[in-house]
């Protein structure tokens, strides 16, 4: 399903200032030339606090270590939310920009410098109509959401007091410029992190016998969690188990004693996610005993699911297609999102832009369309003026 404008127009209609355009690229490739880790964006909050301030957004004092919150308008009139995520990524760049990242091993491979660009985008525009509003935009320059522990640092710090509801924001690199998505409901899945610790007993690699082999019995355990979606998940359910990292032995001729998994677990029940950590902790278990070997899981919960407000969903669906996005309801999509803690506590909508790459998302050759950053300031600050006439009936 899609929504879009009447057929004579085909392309997003943003009020053009060509300044400002050229403004937020710089600041995005500013910030991709010098990215930095989750709760390490030191010196990317003191760019955003410097060009706030240049602009004569009032920037609220919540203490925070990185990140920054702003506020446009006087106290009064509801609150709406605006956020965009700030840290970036241990890769190493490969795209070949002539603005690549001057940090080695860092890289802003998620496309944050985008969103950062487009919510101080939002914030200029907002800011020359500030008198206009019917309520205040508070703006969310939100650290290490890559570590899903930026939106709790903010909710703790009192950002959220009083907002009515919030909006963010993912660039989608499968998507060409000009296109939106998103949809009620779960939207992102919830993430889970899991470990599993496989002992057996060393010995030398022409000797097996002498020893109970770790590398086996994690094969034979990598195989076997497969079935933990496709026999015990309903086909009418979505879940994955992926394991996404093995390690053991340090030398060619030796079996070692112990070797290590991780992976991720991904899915939209909370029932579900409930039950999957027991299921892959027996799995675990009969594989090593079978074995001779002992396995041992560490579970480690992450961001819940992102369930999308219906009520904002539709309403920033519809804002997208009078502004002139081409805009269709998303289909659920596995990644996940700290988002998803504010809108335990407040309701809003979480929304995906294209930005047409060649290379997806957390690549090293990860190049989203700069064209795309502009456009979508220009429809956050409609869609935050939208949103306060929406709740205040005006």
């Amino acid at each position: 399903m899609s929504i879009s404008l009447a057929e004579e127009t085909n392309s997003i209609a943003p009020r053009h200032e060509t300044g400002l355009e050229e403004q937020l690229i710089a600041y995005r490739r500013e910030l991709h030339q010098h990215p930095e880790l989750s709760n390490q964006e030191f010196v990317t909050t003191q760019k955003i606090t410097q060009w706030l301030n240049a602009a004569g957004i009032r920037i609220l004092s919540l203490g925070l270590k990185t990140g920054v919150v702003a506020e446009i308008r006087p106290a009064h009139g509801p609150v709406v939310a605006l956020r965009g995520d700030i840290d970036a990524l241990p890769i190493e760049e490969a795209s070949g920009v002539p603005f690549s990242s001057q940090q080695p091993g860092v890289m802003h491979a998620c496309g944050h410098d985008f969103h950062t660009s487009v919510i101080l985008g939002a914030a200029h525009l907002l800011k020359a109509r500030e008198d206009q509003l019917p309520g205040r935009v508070r703006l969310f320059f939100q650290p290490a959401e890559e570590r899903f522990g930026g939106a709790s640092q903010l909710i703790k710090a009192g950002a959220l007091e009083n907002v009515d509801a919030i909006f963010g924001l993912h660039n989608a690199p499968e998507l060409p410029v000009g296109t939106f998505e998103t949809k009620g409901g779960a939207f992102y899945a919830n993430v889970d992190r899991f470990q599993i610790t496989v002992t057996g007993k060393g010995a030398h690699a022409a000797h097996p016998e002498e020893g109970t082999d770790s590398i086996v019995t994690a094969s034979h355990i990598v195989t076997a969690l497969q079935t933990v979606v496709s026999r015990n998940v309903s086909a009418q359910e979505a879940a994955v188990v992926s394991v996404t990292r093995i390690e053991g032995g340090n030398t060619w001729n030796v079996l070692p004693q112990t070797v290590e998994l991780e992976g991720t677990v991904r899915t939209y029940s909370n029932g579900i996610r409930e039950q999957i950590p027991q299921r892959i902790r027996k799995v675990i278990n009969g594989v090593a005993d079978a074995l001779g070997a002992k396995a041992e899981l560490h579970w480690f919960g992450g961001p819940p699911a992102v369930v999308n407000t219906p009520r904002w969903a539709d309403f920033a669906l519809q804002a997208a297609a009078e502004f002139g996005y081409n805009a269709q309801v998303a289909q659920a999509q596995m990644g996940g999102e700290d988002f998803a803690f504010y809108l335990h506590h407040v309701p809003g909508a979480f929304v995906s832009i294209g930005s047409a790459s060649d290379f997806g998302l957390h690549h090293p050759q990860f190049n989203p369309d700069e064209s795309a950053i502009y456009p979508a300031a220009n429809y956050f600050q409609q869609l935050a003026e939208k949103a306060l006439s929406e709740l205040t009936g005006k």
